[in-house]
């Protein structure tokens, strides 16, 4: 078995085999936009044929008997030829009336060349029909033959009869060939068709998940920053009148994490463009050691996080990794919008055997109120609980997300993701 790339360009057909090829396919063409004005034409031909020989007496030439009355020779013409009309729809009608004729033009020896018009016929089984009624249009054929075989015997039997039994051999294997090569270049069509129709709908898929990715991505990236901008925002206007030095580290820190989310917009937007992919920022994803800087974030913004890692950090996969910092992202962004103020917040990350698992706390509300929309129905749900169950999936992990029981309540998000298997 050979590499197709290894054989070199695919060459071009020859002029004749192209203009065969327009001319046969023109042919099909119009046999399918006027099948009736093909057949009235073919019929038309052999009936003039069969016409010609009548009347010109050429038939006398090979005929066993000269003696046959002419109005049965001209009757046995017609009915050789004007039956080949309604060959489509009635193939085995079509073919026992040109045999009924055949037998008579066999037994009295008139010998028309017409009678090989039923090869039309045959020919026709083999290409539209199934293989039984060609098999019996075969044997059918072959009747007027017998019959003169032993109405008119020349000559040994065998002389007479294996000629026929070749030709309508010969024609029906020629009908069974051009059939399989219809029939496999119908499938190949078909097969392209299928291939473009799920090339298509593969395109469609990828469009689709690039653009749930990169709403998550946004939702991320503007969702805790605003977050976070928003509780330094109003931390830094309440302490604005007593304390101006506090107020400017509010705006200082307000001026760090905007530019930290511009950042992270700039190199997502930069990855859409792709004029610009190959000088994209090639800044990295957030990783696991980008966790302390997120809890500084979280604590400038005025809510107490505690971060604890235990366990020894085994070597994650970059994907694994983002979706670890984007769901502790995410849950404190949520616990900075819902959880009310006086709430503290607690990060626990640990690696065991079984993989990597995190949990978020924090002591907001539960229940209705500020704190339902963060896992219920409400004006708070929506893409974040959607975006972490998501990346959740792509590991196999498993995401529970709800409030604590009453009292103390509060929140909890707790993520595992399972350790992939040594190779």
């Amino acid at each position: 078995m050979t590499d197709d790339r290894t054989q070199g360009p695919e060459r071009a057909p020859s002029p004749l085999t192209a203009y065969v090829q327009r001319l046969t396919e023109r042919v099909r063409a119009f046999d399918r936009r006027r099948p009736l004005g093909w057949d009235l034409a073919l019929t038309g031909f052999f009936v003039i044929a069969a016409l010609v020989d009548y009347t010109g007496g050429g038939w006398r030439n090979i005929a066993h008997n000269t003696d046959v009355p002419d109005p049965l020779v001209l009757c046995l013409s017609l009915a050789l030829t004007v039956p080949l009309l309604w060959r489509r729809t009635r193939p085995m009608t079509t073919l026992a009336v040109m045999v009924a004729a055949g037998v008579v033009n066999s037994w009295t020896g008139a010998l028309l060349q017409a009678a090989l018009v039923q090869l039309i016929v045959v020919f026709n089984v083999a290409l539209r029909r199934p293989l039984k009624l060609l098999a019996a249009a075969c044997a059918l054929t072959l009747v007027p033959v017998v019959v003169g075989v032993f109405r008119h015997p020349k000559g040994s039997w065998d002389q007479q009869i294996v000629p026929q039994v070749w030709a309508i051999t010969l024609v029906a294997l020629l009908g069974i060939a051009v059939r399989s090569r219809q029939e496999y270049t119908s499938s190949l069509l078909e097969r392209a068709r299928r291939l473009e129709v799920e090339r298509d709908q593969q395109a469609q898929l990828a469009a689709a998940a690039e653009r749930t990715r990169i709403a998550r991505e946004m939702h991320d990236i503007i969702g805790h920053n605003l977050s976070v901008i928003t509780g330094l925002a109003d931390g830094g206007s309440y302490a604005a009148a007593k304390n101006p030095e506090r107020a400017g580290q509010a705006l200082e820190a307000i001026a760090t994490t905007s530019r930290q989310a511009l950042t992270e917009l700039r190199r997502l937007l930069d990855v859409l463009r792709e004029e610009t992919a190959p000088t994209a920022e090639l800044t990295p994803q957030p990783a696991l050691t980008d966790l302390d800087r997120l809890v500084d974030g979280v604590r400038a913004a005025g809510l107490p996080v505690r971060l604890a890692l235990r366990g020894r950090p085994d070597s994650l996969v970059p994907g694994k990794e983002l979706t670890v910092y984007r769901v502790v992202q995410e849950a404190l962004t949520n616990t900075l919008k819902h959880a009310g103020p006086g709430a503290a917040a607690a990060v626990d990350v640990t690696y065991g055997d079984d993989g990597v698992r995190v949990s978020v706390t924090d002591t907001g509300r539960g229940g209705p109120g500020p704190g339902a929309g963060r896992g219920g129905p409400g004006p708070g749900a929506g893409r974040g609980l959607t975006g972490m169950r998501e990346r959740t999936s792509l590991y196999d992990g498993t995401l529970e997300a709800g409030p604590l029981p009453t009292p103390p309540g509060g929140w909890r998000v707790h993520l595992h993701l399972p350790k992939e298997p040594s190779p």
